[in-house]
């Protein structure tokens, strides 16, 4: 397996590019089952997750032309014409959750549909009753036979669905399924996500009629049909905000390109709490380092509130600041795992049950540490940049899942680090 290797220390400077948003492409691709027409999809992340989607729309016989794609430009094209099967593997859906997306979409569109339960999650148990209850309401018939769901509906028909949390995996299902449900459906408690408002988009220019989308009321009245769609995936909002701690941490100035500061308002106020200069560049953000961080406490929260997915990152900048700070974790039982390694480089952190005293210390030191999910990997990579020494980074794979070319940004912004197989 690959590892990475960086050499702490050096000042970051220049500008980044940010990529497509892995968290609104995967929803937005198995959008595609719900028209048979070509939907073309532009700023697509080339990830691990992408990848295993295609593959999973493949499988069920949606015609994917990545050539566009593989020349740099992002572009795919997908037309789910021919779908012949209807199953979503347990060998899929086990190393990637949004897999269970399909099953809206194949029931609404095919009127049955058979998707492997995803199973537990390296952060916390993450279920799917809310997805199966709202279909549920919305007249499927619903078995769970030898780990599958087997799903059937002759047409989904509209309801009133109220989601005990916010789900956002959820909300995207019963909304892509409701788009072609008889009559209309209102969804309460919605997802506010950004990346649900990017969905609705799609659906909307393919003729869906959503109204409501980043509110936790949407209104999906249903049409008979779908036609394709040309659309530009929004900027990943969690790759944007690990730059912009990156260029916190190792001070110089760093301008992050293709950024959007209004899908990150809970976060860039906690940064300019903690005495980061931060300020919007035409389209991007521009981050300063200015000598010492102030410690904040940050309580992770659904959207609009501080992401649980900017948790690990905001810990390794709270690790080297003035004070003490108390990071509190909301949305997952399980998502601290990273502070053990984190304190392997002479990080302080005491865990209690969902808290994390965090106390900064002037330095980290490199050393070999290991991911343990995706946005744990990157907390490692940050604490690697600051630390003394040389870090060695292992089980990358967790990375390649919702970074592209990490690696390769930070050193073209100055840092010494590489990839090598391990």
């Amino acid at each position: 397996m690959d590892k990475i290797i960086i050499n702490g220390g050096r000042r970051l400077e220049g500008e980044v590019f940010v990529s497509g948003s892995k968290n609104a492409a995967l929803p937005i691709l198995i959008s595609s089952l719900l028209t048979s027409e070509p939907c073309i999809y532009q700023q697509v992340p080339n990830l691990l997750d992408v990848h295993t989607t295609l593959k999973l729309l493949a499988g069920l016989g949606v015609a994917v032309d990545r050539q566009p794609w593989l020349t740099g430009s992002g572009d795919l094209m997908l037309r789910a014409e021919r779908v012949e099967n209807f199953e979503a593997s347990y060998d899929l859906v086990k190393t990637m959750r949004a897999s269970f997306l399909v099953l809206g979409p194949l029931l609404a569109r095919f009127g049955h549909a058979r998707v492997s339960t995803p199973g537990g999650c390296a952060i916390g148990t993450r279920p799917v009753n809310l997805h199966l209850k709202g279909l549920a309401e919305m007249g499927a018939s619903i078995l769970q036979v030898h780990g599958y769901i087997e799903a059937k509906a002759e047409r989904l028909r509209g309801a009133r669905i109220y989601l005990d949390l916010p789900s956002v995996g959820a909300t995207e299902n019963l909304m892509m399924a409701a788009t072609l449900a008889e009559g209309t459906t209102i969804i309460e408690n919605a997802a506010k996500e950004p990346e649900i408002e990017d969905l609705a988009r799609v659906l909307n220019t393919m003729g869906g009629k959503i109204a409501g989308a980043g509110s936790d009321i949407m209104r999906v009245d249903g049409v008979s049909s779908l036609r394709g769609v040309t659309h530009r995936v929004i900027p990943d909002r969690i790759e944007a905000a690990s730059f912009i701690i990156a260029g916190a941490l190792m001070g110089g100035e760093v301008v992050v390109k293709n950024a959007r500061p209004e899908h990150l308002d809970a976060f860039l106020i906690k940064l300019k709490e903690a005495g980061v200069s931060i300020a919007p560049d035409e389209g991007a953000i521009r981050v300063t380092g200015n000598g010492r961080i102030k410690s904040v406490d940050v309580t992770t929260l659904p959207y609009p509130g501080f992401p649980t997915d900017l948790q690990a990152q905001m810990m390794v900048l709270m690790a080297v600041a003035d004070g003490v700070s108390v990071i509190t974790e909301t949305i997952f039982e399980n998502r601290f795992m990273h502070a053990q390694e984190l304190d392997r480089m002479g990080a302080d952190i005491r865990l209690e049950g969902n808290r994390a005293v965090v106390r900064g210390v002037k330095e980290l030191s490199g050393a070999p540490v290991m991911a343990t999910d995706l946005r744990a990997s990157v907390s490692l990579i940050l604490a690697g940049l600051v630390a003394n020494g040389k870090t060695e980074v292992s089980r990358v794979y967790h990375l390649d899942r919702g970074y592209e070319h990490i690696e390769k940004k930070l050193m073209a912004l100055g840092a010494a680090i590489e990839r090598v197989q391990g």
